[in-house]
């Protein structure tokens, strides 16, 4: 066996000594079996305690942190730390992994917790947001997630008695959680008086919302609901760490030591006190506690497991133990027992006996270990220790024998040497003492070689040398005892050393790698009976080696378990067992050594090495004699998919060019041209790099694929059709075993997969989001409704897919190497294999992840590159080809036979109902029976056994073969030369397909008269290809070298191919026969042209920068074109054949003169004159148009001009065809653009009539043929391109409410402003004024106690309030006055058959009854609402969808939410948190009503499709560039949806997981332009009908404008409406009311006749904003926030809800006796609202908006303020006007009546009060006004008796002035006296207690006293209604609040009798009333 290879004995996981209890909790359980499960390091374990067995789980790659018990408890789950940490649940029972849990967490999955039926695991990531998970764990699919608070979280679980909820606690918090859709939210706990706020680290749940928590103190905390209700204090000593609950109560253990149970309702019933028991110890802490029956486990800080039964409770078994905290580094084997010994960092030196499995022996030193030995008559044991002493001790009973301290630095190694009589100690201050055993160990020699820390060292045989290695990496010898060192090397040579566990010399070179300098390796041990050598390193694994081995880079057996620095290892005196210990796991680990492998341990340990991911290439393989790679699998590997640009990063591109596009768009730009191209026929096959991608379809067509194409060819018409859905090189194929359902991979950047039909070619589902750089390998399930895919990228991860919904369902990193294939079981749909270089691998799906197993290649020893894959007749036979012509038999995992089947690689497999057929290098097809036992027929591809009739030629014989299938009595074959072969059974062949082999195709040419082209490729081959319905290929020539150009002489009848060795050749085109050759150029011809007429001349471009002219008719050089600085790219002729254009590689368009090649300077004027032969140069002011915007990135290769000059065709580096109109002038022409290609489109043609385009792929190795469909031939619609990149300039014109809503900033209320424009410090920063009492020194608390003065008056007056004052508890919304028009739409819709409409405003959904008034509110939203729908499907009747504003895209609190209730009930069914960072704008249902679509507000506008029942998002892809405004599914549609916006609409398809998406194509109708689009309708036969900015209709097919209907409305069509029920369309548009027109229109399903309904609302412009149609009835919500009914009949209209136009609403004036209120506001209105009637009753236009109103005493009268200054006294009986006032020019901020009703005060900006004396008549002349006032005025108040008033202003200070003469009050005492009519200020002392503590950038904005003056209600910039007691003395007092309104509240009052609250919004132009209760 050579040297390098693994060893072939095997190392088994026996015996794991430790528990993880530091850092730990809650992870010991009884399992069902009652075992124990819990786990150490990497290693679950599972112990069972009767047998004293233990079992492992080995899924981990890091250290295991977390477990939780299935509610079964069979299953556990475990988590794990590290970068990419996964969670495994597993089997207890047998070790299975059922589900792997990934790509969420980062950093470490701190806690884990079932469900009470255990569907479902919550997981606690150990990132920094301490993420919160939940999943469904059988799938593997994330539910919700979430953040789950700034600090550390210790503990979460499931609360078992309430579905949906979830408790978790940590750092000074408790959080209750409720799962609603794909969004979990949480309350925190509220601790109240009732405890301090502390840490929590465990819970528990039990019923009726009880949670019990335990906490750092040791008190238990009792929860109901989210509040603290009592606490049960000190129920341990300190913090409590475990909590666990069972059926008979709940156990608790703490840090104290104690472990208490609990009954059920949390009465104590025992206590059990560890350290009093005989094991006990000081210091025990107890971290995880079970409790089972009369069983409890108990699991210590230390590393203890105890087990406690309950009536012996003072006697725990002790179970398990290991070493505590502290590094574990010392470790050594007894000499003659089955012993191991280790010391560690926690001071203890330990013995383990190894048959038995238990410590039998502790002692506990005064220092830390650092390293133990074992004297060889077993006798003593020296200890090395931290502190750089050692002991000796005897192993008999531990007593001390010396202890020595000569070092100061820690002895790392010290050893006994083989005759005992010396102890060598090495220490890290480099140096090693020998001392004497005999002389009671007396120093006798030192060795003074090594220049570092000692590391290893090993006494040779006789005890006559040392060996030592050191830090430095030096190995040194020393001869003993003196301790001289040997420099000569010879001597050192033929030692015998009796051990060797240095980890440096060259016995032991092969643990090193080859290349990589690492030092990780810490332990080594040989053993030299068995040859082998074990290692132990700093990444977690134990490996086995030969011994010796010599050679770097050795292959091994690897084994994981311990998770971090493997410290030690040894092997056991006897050889049985390895000892590994870990550094900071504290675990010691007993591995039992097999030998060869015997037959009946081999499964056992081949499952259990499965564990181990074993793709390093260092796996048990035997590298030494592979063979060298097959020269073709060779070339394949180094092929590169990688695109320096991807066609993804054109928009990002695009958009960087943005400022260049905007300046070149200035000029009015071309239309693209009218005539188009479609595909009509590819020549090429993609068999260099694919195998196995050729199929028959059902109906007998031909599948496969080539380019960006996947190509459905049908072999008898010779037609082919053409699926074009991919925009990058298709590299794999495969087809749904059941229909004609093809699954296709392509390359690209986020690589996508698409699933089309192959009649239909439409895709069914496009699967992206989780492969990179491109899709390898792919194939359907048998069932075909599952497909695995391969990725490109360097881990190739395999992902299977559910692909109809388009949902991942598993995926895993597959190998490092490159898979060819992969194949699903067809018997069991969870397995898959897959196989590549030197590797097969069998897959078995768990959850979310796979596990998978190597392929074990046995005995034959040599790992192969396996290249396809097939199953046989059971689900355990696999049947795979090698590359060295082999056929492997699998069972299982197992080789169990081999075949010889082709010479080279078997490149194709296909199984048959009886037997198999293969095709291979060789070019053979062989057929075998069911067993490959023997081979039934073979057939040979030679041009000898071409069918007489075949097209085409075959290049050679035995191509080699890259796909098979069978079907339809032939054999299909592909071959690596792109051709693709049916053969018949008898043997016939016929070639169906032909085309370039691997190697870029540049050269083209078409015949100047007849329908053939010439192409010569990099493949060294020379084709002529015929064009017309024969389509094959006619001739080929194999060339010397390879070419880049060809040409046809002017009559046809030669052709010049230009080389890539600088010669070219004229051959005789029919023949392809050399006519004459020339070389006079070093470097690649690149244009070749015949000169025209008689073609005497031929120009030849090269890469020396020269263009060659030959005279043909003399073949000599006439002359040569001198002057390009770079290399020639293209050339052209004049007509008249004197003049050539040159394009160079620098942009340089060059002019010379023929034949001489004099240079010639022409400008541009001149050269678009010039008529040429032909243009195919790219430069020029007549072509500067098709340079892409992004030309810096992307170069045009090649263009072509039509004979007629009319259509400019280029190619370019993205392998996009485009065609323009010709010149092409101004920058940025408009195109039409295709995609067929992948990357280069390297040249183009057009044939000699124009009648076809020829154009071929550079890298894709295709020549496409287009058929050219001139104007007016309509059927080329679908294969029509986008059009080109930019909207038009004209979007319709300008409308300011679509302006508006276009640029409105909607922001969350967190971040709201002030409401007004304050200044100064807020009243709670203020610093309190001591009063006077306080400045003459009385001390308030010291004034007698009966006081001599009147009692202080009230502080409010309470005169109409009956006997009783009731506080009042609380308030409930009542009504809402308000709906948001203003910049909403589609927002209101019937239901119940009409009888109730629903609408919103602010932040809650509105259920208006029509006939009573009566009004409920879905109040759960905690935003504004922008967005509502109603689902029409019957089976979810009254579901509502509404969307609202948000702040963050990153999922957390302040993301935009959707929610989807229950009109009737208001209940919940779905909350959808998004990734639409600033808001949701629109919401639509499908047509099932199953799915809902959003449109986000962010910069990307994404459009999102939910499963909104489950919370699933389906499908999400940014919608456009600029403001999307609707976008709605098509009533009958699931899968179609339109979008419309700012200049675009948008044609949506979703095919499982993906998005795609076509532009409206105007087409051909004049005038059309792409408007700014508002509104979308449907009708039948796909028709659409979109409402623009301009007021026409645009109605489209497909995605074809058809016709526009042309001024629906005069003004921008806002809202359209399909009644699903007869098809009939509302229009709603902005229009000034006449005769004949109106603002709402209904018409017939087609929009050709209507009819118009005016809507008397008395405004000069109504907009409509919102319609909806129901029973003969029109719905219609406005602008001006009204909605009104319009009876279809009679035209009438009934106005069921008025509101305020514009807020905010400033004033607001409650009646002193009636329920009703009146209300003033920005829009210049003001009006009149009764309660009990739910309506307004009155309103009076101002003409100037209002700022402020007020009632006076009695009610008779009524003051408004406007914003001009001006004021106005109103009589209420007749609404006539008293009296009116302008005395100041800025806004009146607030009015009042004295309460004697004889003055009348108003507060302005001017700073300034005046005061008016009313019983002086309507005059109102100015009586007085207060001066001095710093600020603007906020509110005014008067006193009781009128002579006061107080004032609270715009600098936060409150001041008090008497009346009338307007003097300043300034005395404490005397203000204190006053008694206040009403109280409506925000400051002072008796209110400090409103101002929050996060008001620091808003505002409250007002507030009001109630009548009975027991409680005070204020609106802040938050739009809170909050409810406070009154007075508020104390600052931040408790209130409660209530959420409805938007930002900013403008006013609020109380109603007579306090029975209601009435608000008023800013933002919101909204009246909300609240019932008092």
């Amino acid at each position: 066996m050579a040297d390098g290879a693994a060893p072939n004995c095997h190392l088994r996981l026996e015996w794991v000594y430790g528990y993880r209890g530091h850092q730990c909790r809650n992870n010991l359980y009884y399992t069902a079996s009652k075992e124990i499960v819990y786990f150490v390091a990497g290693v679950g374990v599972v112990y069972n305690t009767r047998e004293h067995k233990q079992k492992f789980f080995l899924g981990h790659s890091d250290d295991i942190i977390s477990l939780a018990l299935h509610p079964e408890r069979t299953l556990v789950a475990t988590g794990q730390v590290g970068k990419e940490p996964h969670i495994c649940v597993w089997d207890t029972y047998n070790l299975q992994t059922i589900s792997i849990l990934k790509d969420v967490h980062t950093h470490g999955v701190a806690c884990l917790a079932f469900d009470h039926d255990g569907q479902r695991l919550v997981s606690i990531g150990l990132d920094s947001k301490n993420t919160i998970c939940v999943w469904d764990w059988k799938k593997g699919r994330v539910l919700a997630t979430a953040a789950g608070h700034i600090d550390r979280i210790f503990d979460v679980s499931w609360d078992l008695h309430q579905p949906n909820k979830i408790i978790s606690c940590g750092v000074k918090h408790i959080k209750f959680w409720s799962l609603c859709g794909n969004a979990l939210s949480a309350k925190r706990g509220v601790f109240g008086k009732t405890g301090e706020l502390q840490t929590i680290l465990c819970l528990a749940c039990a019923r009726d919302e009880i949670t019990y928590s335990g906490a750092l103190n040791g008190d238990i905390y009792v929860w109901k609901g989210i509040n603290l209700v009592r606490t049960v204090h000190s129920a341990h000593g300190s913090g409590i760490f475990s909590m666990n609950a069972c059926e008979e109560g709940f156990a608790t253990g703490g840090r104290d030591g104690c472990v208490r149970l609990w009954d059920l309702n949390f009465q104590p019933i025992t206590l059990i006190d560890l350290r009093e028991t005989d094991q006990g110890y000081r210091g025990l802490s107890v971290r995880s506690v079970c409790w089972q029956g009369d069983h409890i486990l108990v699991g210590t800080q230390d590393s203890e497991i105890f087990e406690i039964v309950v009536h012996e409770r003072n006697k725990p078994f002790l179970i398990m133990q290991g070493h505590c905290e502290g590094e574990l580094w010392a470790l050594a084997v007894h000499p003659t027992k089955p012993l191991a010994v280790t010391g560690s960092d926690d001071r203890s030196v330990r013995i383990w006996s190894l048959i038995d499995h238990a410590l039998i022996a502790r002692c506990n030193m005064e220092e830390a270990i650092r390293c133990v030995a074992v004297s060889s008559d077993g006798i003593h044991l020296a200890l090395g220790m931290k502190d750089g002493s050692f002991t000796v001790l005897r192993i008999r009973d531990m007593t001390e024998v010396v202890h020595i301290k000569d070092r100061k630095e820690a002895i790392h190694e010290l050893k006994y040497s083989p005759d005992g009589s010396y102890l060598a100690v090495g220490s890290n201050d480099s140096s090693i003492d020998i001392y004497g055993v005999l002389q009671r160990y007396k120093k006798v020699g030192e060795c003074f070689g090594s220049l570092n820390f000692i590391t290893h060292m090993d006494w040779s045989t006789d005890s006559k040398y040392l060996q030592t290695n050191d830090g430095s990496g030096k190995r040194l010898f020393y001869s003993m005892p003196s301790g001289k060192e040997i420099t000569n090397k010879e001597e050192a040579k033929d030692v015998h050393w009796a051990t060797w566990t240095c980890v440096l010399g060259p016995e032991v070179n092969g643990i090193w790698p080859k290349y990589l300098d690492v030092n990780g390796i810490n332990s080594v041990d040989a053993n030299f009976k068995d040859q082998v050598l074990v290692t132990a390193d700093d990444y977690g694994l134990v490996k086995l080696f030969r011994y010796p081995c010599f050679k770097r880079g050795a292959k091994f057996k690897k084994y994981i378990g311990h998770s971090a620095h493997v410290t030690n290892v040894r092997w056991s005196y006897d050889y049985q067992w390895v000892i590994s210990i870990g550094g900071a796991d504290h675990s010691v680990f007993q591995w039992q050594l097999i030998p060869e492998r015997k037959s009946k341990e081999f499964l056992h340990i081949v499952l259990q090495e499965s564990f181990v991911d074993s793709n390093s290439d260092q796996s048990d393989s035997d590298q030494s004699d592979v063979p060298e790679l097959d020269s073709e699998i060779e070339q394949e590997l180094q092929i590169n998919y990688h695109r320096q640009i991807y066609k993804e990063d054109l928009p990002q591109l695009k958009e960087k060019c943005k400022e260049k596009r905007q300046a070149a768009t200035s000029k009015k730009r071309e239309k693209p041209p009218d005539s188009s191209v479609r595909l009509h026929f590819v020549h090429g096959y993609r068999g260099y790099d694919c195998r196995n991608n050729l199929f028959y379809t059902q109906t007998g067509e031909i599948v496969y694929h080539v380019a960006a194409v996947g190509i459905v060819y049908n072999r008898q018409q010779n037609i082919q059709r053409f699926y074009l859905g991919h925009d990058d090189d298709i590299v794999c194929l495969a087809i749904h075993p059941l229909k004609d359902y093809i699954s296709t991979g392509q390359v690209s950047r986020d690589s996508t997969i698409h699933i089309w039909d192959a009649e239909l070619l439409k895709p069914l589902s496009i699967l992206k989001g989780h492969h990179q750089f491109g899709v390898c390998a792919v194939d359907f399930s048998a069932d075909g409704k599952r497909l695995a895919s391969v990725g490109l990228d360097e881990n190739h991860t395999i992902v299977l897919w559910d692909w109809k919904k388009g949902e991942k369902l598993s995926s895993v990193r597959g190998s490092a190497e490159k898979i060819f294939v992969v194949k699903l079981n067809p018997y069991i749909p969870d397995k898959l294999v897959t196989a590549g270089i030197k590797h097969i691998k069998f897959w078995q799906r768990a959850g979310g992840g796979l596990t998978g197993r190597k392929g074990y290649f046995g005995n034959l020893r040599k790992i192969e590159t396996i290249m396809c894959v097939v199953y046989g007749w059971t689900d355990e036979m696999v049947f795979s080809g090698t590359s060295t012509g082999d056929v492997y038999i699998w069972k299982d995992m197992f080789i169990i036979k081999r075949i010889k089947a082709h010479d080279g690689p078997v490149f194709s497999m296909h199984a048959l109902e009886k037997g198999f057929v293969t095709g291979g290098k060789d070019g053979v097809v062989v057929l075998w029976d069911d067993s490959f036992e023997r081979c039934l027929k073979t057939y040979s591809i030679k041009r000898s056994a071409l069918a007489p009739g075949s097209k085409g030629l075959l290049l050679e014989d035995n191509p080699s073969i890259r796909a098979i299938t069978l079907g339809h009595g032939h054999i299909l074959v592909g071959t690596k030369n792109g051709e693709i072969l049916e053969i018949e059974k008898s043997g016939p062949i016929t070639l169906l397909v032909q085309g370039h082999m691997e190697g870029e195709v540049w050269g083209l040419d078409v015949h100047p008269h007849l329908p053939i082209c010439a192409t010569v490729s990099d493949d060294k081959t020379l084709r002529i290809w015929d064009l017309s319905p024969s389509h094959c290929m006619l001739a080929v020539r194999k060339l010397k070298k390879s070419g880049r150009c060809c040409c046809f002489s002017p009559d046809g009848k030669s052709l010049a191919v230009g080389l890539n060795d600088g010669s070219f050749l004229i051959v005789n085109s029919d023949t392809l026969e050399d006519l004459v050759s020339f070389h006079h150029r070093k470097e690649h011809i690149s244009d070749i042209k015949f000169s025209p007429g008689s073609g005497k001349y031929l120009a030849v471009a090269s890469h020396d920068n020269f263009v060659d002219i030959y005279n043909i008719m003399s073949s000599k050089r006439v002359g040569i074109c001198k002057g390009a600085s770079s290399y020639i790219t293209h050339l052209d002729w004049d007509k008249r054949g004197k003049l050539l254009q040159v394009n160079t590689g620098a942009k340089e368009q060059l002019f010379f003169e023929a034949p001489r090649g004099k240079p010639q300077i022409i400008n541009n004027a001149e050269v678009d004159k010039i008529d040429w032969t032909s243009w195919t140069c790219v430069l020029g002011t007549s072509c500067e148009g098709i340079w892409p915007m992004v030309s810096e990135v992307t170069d045009v290769s090649a263009s072509c001009l039509t004979s007629n000059k009319k259509v400019l065709v280029t190619g370019d580096d993205f392998g996009f065809v485009k065609l323009f109109r010709y010149p092409v002038k101004g920058k940025y022409g408009k195109f039409k653009r295709y995609v067929a290609h992948s990357t280069h489109v390297t040249n183009v043609r057009w044939t000699h009539d124009d009648g076809l385009l020829v154009t071929v792929g550079g890298p894709d190795t295709t020549v496409m043929i287009w058929t050219h469909e001139l104007e007016g031939y309509k059927q080329a619609i679908q294969y029509d391109s986008e059009e080109s990149d930019f909207d038009s300039d004209e979007d319709g014109g300008y409308d300011s409410d679509v302006t508006r809503e276009n640029e409105i900033n909607y922001t969350i209320r967190a971040l709201t402003t002030s409401l007004r424009p304050m200044s100064g410090i807020k009243p709670h920063l203020q610093q309190k004024e001591p009063s006077q009492e306080e400045r003459q020194g009385i001390v308030r608390g010291s004034r007698p106690p009966v006081s001599r003065a009147l009692p202080q008056p009230e502080k409010l007056q309470t005169n109409n309030v009956g006997k009783k004052k009731k506080p009042i508890e609380d308030l409930t919304l009542a009504l809402a006055f308000g709906y948001r028009g203003n910049d909403c739409r589609n927002n209101v819709h019937y239901l119940n058959d009409g009888t109730d409409i629903i609408y919103h405003t602010a932040s809650i959904g509105i259920v208006h009854n029509i006939a009573t008034g009566f009004q409920s509110f879905y109040l759960e939203h905690t935003d504004d609402i922008l967005c509502l729908t109603v689902n029409q499907h019957p089976k979810f009747q009254k579901i509502i969808a509404t969307g609202q504003v948000g702040d963050s895209s990153d999922m957390s609190g302040t993301a935009p939410l959707i929610h989807i209730w229950d009109a009737t009930t208001k209940q919940t069914h779905s909350v959808l948190r998004c990734y639409h960072s600033k808001g949701v704008c629109c919401v639509s249902f499908s047509a099932t009503g199953k799915l809902l679509l959003s449109v986000g507000l962010d910069p990307q506008y994404t459009i999102t499709v939910w499963r909104w029942q489950e919370g699933t998002k389906v499908a999400s892809k940014s919608g456009h560039t600029k403001r999307i405004f609707v976008a709605e599914f098509r009533p009958d549609s699931d899968t179609q949806f339109v979008s419309v916006g700012m200049k675009h609409v948008r044609f949506w398809t979703f095919a499982g997981k993906a998005l795609q998406s076509k532009k409206g194509n105007l087409g051909s109708i004049e005038d059309a332009r792409m408007q700014t689009m508002l509104a979308v309708a449907f009708g039948a036969n796909n028709l659409t009908f979109t409402g623009t900015i301009s007021g026409d209709v645009y109605v489209w097919r497909e995605h074809l404008l058809v016709r526009i209907v042309a001024k629906a409305h005069n003004g921008p069509v806002f809202t359209m409406y399909t009644t699903l029920r007869d098809g009939l369309i509302v229009t709603g548009g902005k229009e000034r009311p006449s005769k004949e027109g109106g603002a709402v229109k209904l018409w017939d399903q087609e929009l050709k006749r209507c009819r118009a309904f005016r809507l008397e609302t008395g405004q000069a412009m109504d907009t409509v904003r919102s319609v909806c149609r129901c029973k003969g009835k029109i719905l219609v919500g406005t602008r001006n926030a009204e909605i009104i009914e319009v009876g279809e009949k009679n035209a009438a209209c009934n106005i069921l809800i008025n509101n305020h136009m514009d807020g905010p609403i400033w004033g607001l004036s409650t009646h002193p006796i009636k329920d009703i209120f009146l209300s003033a506001a920005e829009d210049g209105t003001v009006r009149l609202w009764d309660i009990a009637e739910k309506k307004m009753l009155n309103k009076v236009n101002l003409g100037h908006p209002a700022r402020t109103v007020a009632y006076s005493p009695e009610g008779d009268m009524v003051a408004i303020g406007m914003k001009n200054g001006e004021f106005i006294i109103l009589v209420v009986t007749s609404l006539t006007i008293w009296g009116k006032k302008r005395d100041r020019r800025s806004a009146i901020q607030d009015i009042k009546f004295s309460p004697s009703s004889q003055y009348l005060a108003v507060g302005t900006c001017e700073n300034a009060i005046d005061f008016y004396d009313l019983t002086l008549g309507p005059a109102l002349n100015r009586i007085s006004y207060c001066r001095d006032i710093a600020s603007f005025v906020l509110q005014i108040d008067f006193s009781a008796d009128s002579n006061y008033i107080q004032v609270s202003t715009g600098s936060y200070k409150r001041l008090v002035y008497e009346v009338p003469l307007g003097k300043q009050v300034t005395e404490q005492s005397q203000i204190e006296r006053i008694t206040w009519a009403t109280w409506t200020s925000i400051l002072g002392d008796e209110v400090i207690g409103i101002w929050s503590r996060n008001l620091d950038k808003a505002d409250v904005n007002c507030a009001c006293v109630s009548h009975s003056g027991l409680n005070i209600v204020t609106g802040d910039d938050f739009g809170l209604v909050k409810l406070f007691d009154f007075p508020c003395t104390e600052k931040f007092a408790k209130h409660k609040k209530y959420l409805s309104h938007s930002a900013q509240i403008a006013n609020i009052k109380f109603t007579s009798g306090d029975r209601y609250v009435v608000s008023s919004g800013g933002q919101d132009c909204s009246l909300f009333v609240w019932k008092c209760l």
